[in-house]
């Protein structure tokens, strides 16, 4: 899958089935749902899904809880908005 099908799919409101959760949570941030991304990846631990949990959190204003999540992720917060992150995570994580 590339990057303008991701898009696609939220515009035409269909879930591909096999994206793991990293993306599922960025599809339904895509879509305005802030918390079901969040419940997708609250529990999780791997990398991927550290680095959407420390975006999901910075978007939500908690910025001490974001830069946790970065940390656990390896990252650093970007100096970008949150829509150019969204963007570069999803191409970042489509391309894995």
């Amino acid at each position: 899958m590339n990057t303008h099908e991701f898009i696609s799919s939220i515009a035409q409101n269909q879930i591909p089935s096999d994206l793991p959760l990293h993306l599922q949570a960025l599809w339904h941030d895509g879509k305005g749902d802030w918390k079901k991304a969040h419940d997708l990846i609250d529990q999780l631990n791997d990398k991927a899904s550290a680095h959407v949990h420390a975006y999901l959190h910075r978007k939500e204003g908690d910025i001490w809880n974001a830069d946790y999540w970065y940390s656990r992720a390896g990252q650093k917060k970007p100096a970008i908005n949150l829509e150019e992150e969204w963007g570069k995570l999803v191409v970042l994580y489509l391309s894995k």
